[in-house]
């Protein structure tokens, strides 16, 4: 496939319910010990997720070629399904008969505050997901197992296909050694500003001084844009002004498909960063992590008038 980019990551089912009242009435303090609650929630939806999922999906809407590279189970085929219904190239996803596709359920209450549990499934078996013989232009590293992270980073690694390796929610799982090992692998390193704060604790180095031995770092930041070291500098990227924020799930995965299909187009640093803006900022304005879309003239325009610029030609 041309262009093809590898993304590694979870691919999983995010179940969300809303209890329309406020947990604090009915987990008391006085009786923690003892802890036994139920809330009734009337509404309820199921989403489609998983980094691994939610960045291939960005990346197709972008007109790019992810193939996405995760571990599913016996109740993923509706999911699949919808991949390849937008064009998506399931073939690096491995199914597993005698496991559940991991699943994050989500209890919301009145107050935003929110409870959840999440079950791994076939996701503790990624690293047995073998892409050694798998060809790409890009590929990231998405969070997923610990294990299957380290394996998909030494694969992509050996075969010379330069990735991104994106920590997020597998942050708790890596230490310092962990950390250093992974960026001895990758070519660059995205992260939000809280992740970025830890890792230079952890490591005991500026962000400027982890990127001296990168190709690039990318430390997003909100609303307030991102910050892109490459080369030597540090360069701020303008943010997008969302045109609503609903549902923040999901938007760095949008970030990083902006960054990778800029990548694997071979467009500059700044141009990857300015879209990885833009679909943080589309995806915002949507509930869901993959229930936005805009055609590719639609994001042209709306990159347009963010920046003064045409989107680079493919």
């Amino acid at each position: 496939m041309s262009n093809a980019v590898l993304v590694c990551g979870s691919v999983a089912f995010d179940t969300i319910t809303l209890f329309e009242g406020h947990f604090k009435d009915h987990i008391l303090a006085e009786h923690i010990k003892s802890l036994s609650v139920s809330f009734f929630v009337p509404t309820m939806r199921k989403e489609y997720g998983g980094c691994a999922g939610n960045i291939a999906y960005n990346l197709r809407m972008l007109g790019g070629n992810p193939v996405p590279v995760a571990t599913v189970g016996k109740d993923a085929q509706e999911y699949l399904q919808r991949m390849r219904d937008m064009g998506i190239d399931t073939r690096a996803i491995r199914v597993l008969p005698d496991a559940f596709t991991p699943q994050c359920h989500i209890t919301t209450d009145l107050d935003g505050n929110q409870i959840a549990a999440f079950h791994p499934g076939a996701m503790m078996q990624s690293a047995e997901n073998d892409i050694s013989q798998e060809k790409a232009v890009w590929g990231i590293v998405a969070p997923d197992s610990k294990d299957g992270m380290f394996a998909h980073a030494e694969n992509l690694n050996r075969a010379g296909i330069p990735f991104i390796f994106d920590l997020g929610q597998a942050m708790p799982l890596f230490d310092k050694a962990d950390l250093e090992r992974m960026l001895g692998l990758a070519h660059v390193l995205t992260v939000n500003d809280y992740e970025a704060s830890v890792i230079e604790q952890r490591m005991e180095k500026s962000m400027a001084q982890i990127a001296g031995h990168l190709e690039a770092v990318v430390v997003t930041r909100g609303a307030e844009g991102s910050d892109l070291y490459h080369d030597g500098r540090r360069i701020a990227i303008a943010p997008v002004k969302a045109e609503a924020v609903t549902d923040p799930t999901g938007c760095g995965d949008s970030h990083r498909a902006g960054l990778l299909y800029g990548l694997s187009q071979g467009w500059g640093w700044e141009d990857c960063c300015r879209l990885g803006s833009l679909m943080g900022a589309i995806k915002i304005a949507s509930q869901g992590p993959q229930n936005h879309f805009l055609s590719r003239e639609e994001i042209a325009a709306r990159f347009m008038s963010a920046f003064g610029e045409a989107l680079p030609a493919v």
